[in-house]
């Protein structure tokens, strides 16, 4: 996993059309927000939009690929064509539908609880 600086300002910049971005960098890729709310991410400078209810298929049905850290751990997140990317008003558009992935509320895996072990 790799992520060079001119990525990260290039899509800072294509970004202009939503907003002030700002991209926290993780994991060797980095976290793209807007107000707070992590919505994409860059990997091997690769543009990965949030995937929710809302947009998945259409993201999907773009050709879209899930991102895959490792091999078969697949994530709500989508690759983004060349040509969106390249495009800041169709960027703006496709970015709407991942702000929205990335402030609904999913449910969460319930997880069974912890048991202590008991001494006596």
């Amino acid at each position: 996993m790799a992520l060079s600086a001119e990525f990260i300002a290039y899509v800072t910049d294509q970004f202009s059309g939503v907003g002030a971005v700002t991209v926290k960098r993780m994991f060797g890729g980095g976290g793209v927000y807007l107000d707070g709310r992590m919505f994409a991410l860059v990997d091997d400078d690769v543009l990965y939009l949030k995937g929710g209810d809302n947009n998945r298929e259409t993201l999907k049905k773009a050709g879209c690929k899930a991102f895959e850290p490792w091999p078969g751990h697949k994530m709500d997140y989508y690759s983004v064509p060349a040509d969106v990317l390249e495009d800041r008003a169709q960027l703006a558009r496709w970015s709407q539908g991942a702000l929205v992935a990335a402030t609904s509320k999913t449910k969460k895996k319930s997880k069974p609880p912890i048991k202590a072990n008991k001494r006596r």
